[in-house]
């Protein structure tokens, strides 16, 4: 009895160490597979580093003025009894736009002037009667101060109607009325904005060590979030003649013509001068560039040759970026001419990685960008 549970045991133990054998060369022959496995290569796209002349620029942020701009006020306290223009209308100069009520001045006017015909009529009686010594020159100069008086008094009133009547004093937009007909106004009241939008102004500051750069005539381009992908093109047209002592910069004005009137004033742009040097640069794609809080790296691709293939591989290297131009980014240091680098796929990417190229669907970078209408 013995010997049979003997024997059992034998036989359980010797087939939990062939069930454990075969299992261990099993896990082995995983492990080894594993440790074989080589993952297909991803899918990039590349882009050389190449030398290029770039013209160099100066970038500031800017707003726009108009050459003339005002909110025209009446000088005198009236009624309002003509708007004459509508919201919104293009004037010329000295167009009527609102005319005060001034039938108190008109007629005053009117006696004025006849006050001033009577003292003519009674000048020129003087006169002939001087040339035969019927009245003293003393008499017919009191006749000529009293022509000289009622012609005076005749011109305060038109100036008092005048100033009753106001006109465009410049070309230009009108904004909303600020009145209405029939509505009592005090002096200096507000009317109406007027801007001259053709041309306009853009005004911004550069740094004092840009200063021997500058001079009248240079290509100013501007840019605004209202109009996304547009370009306006003006020229640098003056200086400030002095330094701002606090912050060390000096005012610049570039004259913008507006033909199509789409800056208005008030409008914030961003402001980059075109200096006429061309610089030499080393430029890669901007989206060949991985940024991160530690700096900038690039993947530059290399060929790799292992058990007589060979592979391309990836290699991060960090550098440092210049200055940027449509699609295209320059690179200051640690990349070379001719590297080439992942322009796309780049987040997946891990030293030492293996890749392939697919050159043929990735739209290529270009240095004036312009991208269809979505």
């Amino acid at each position: 009895m013995k010997l049979k549970i003997i024997i059992g045991i034998g036989v359980v133990l010797a087939v939990f160490l062939a069930l454990a054998g075969v299992k261990a060369l099993q896990i082995h022959a995983l492990i080894a597979a594993g440790a074989a496995f080589v993952p297909p290569p991803e899918t990039i796209s590349s882009a050389v580093a190449h030398g290029e002349k770039w013209q160099d620029t100066l970038t500031a942020v800017g707003s726009i003025d108009p050459q003339n701009g005002v909110t025209l006020a009446s000088e005198v306290a009236g009624t309002v009894a003509e708007i004459t223009v509508a919201d919104g209308s293009v004037v010329a100069r000295g167009d009527l736009l609102l005319r005060l009520d001034t039938s108190s001045e008109e007629a005053q006017l009117r006696a004025a002037a006849a006050q001033a015909e009577l003292a003519r009529l009674n000048l020129e009686r003087s006169r002939k009667l001087r040339a035969d010594n019927t009245v003293s020159q003393s008499e017919l100069d009191s006749a000529e101060a009293t022509l000289k008086q009622n012609q005076a008094d005749a011109d305060v009133i038109r100036a008092a109607i005048g100033k009753k009547t106001i006109r465009a004093p410049f070309a230009g937009r009108l904004g909303l009325w600020l009145v209405n007909v029939g509505a009592s106004l005090d002096e200096r009241r507000p009317l109406i904005s007027l801007q001259s939008l053709t041309p306009v102004y853009v005004d911004f500051w550069l740094p004092q060590q840009n200063l021997s750069q500058m001079r009248t005539g240079l290509e100013v381009q501007a840019a605004c979030d209202a109009y996304p992908g547009k370009k306006f093109t003006g020229t640098l047209t003056a200086l400030n003649p002095d330094v701002n002592a606090t912050t060390r910069s000096f005012f610049v004005r570039a004259t913008f013509e507006n033909a199509d009137q789409l800056l208005r004033p008030g409008m914030f742009v961003r402001a980059e001068v075109i200096l006429p040097e061309e610089k030499p640069v080393l430029a890669i794609p901007s989206t060949a560039v991985l940024s991160a809080p530690f700096g900038d790296s690039v993947f530059v691709i290399t060929p790799q040759v292992a058990n007589g293939a060979t592979n391309l591989v990836v290699e991060q290297k960090f550098i440092r970026t210049g200055k940027t131009h449509g699609d295209f980014v320059s690179v200051e240091s640690g990349l070379n001419a001719g590297d080439k680098v992942a322009t796309a796929g780049i987040f997946k990417l891990r030293n030492g990685m293996n890749v392939q190229e697919n050159n043929e669907d990735t739209p290529k970078p270009s240095l004036s960008p312009n991208p269809p209408d979505s």
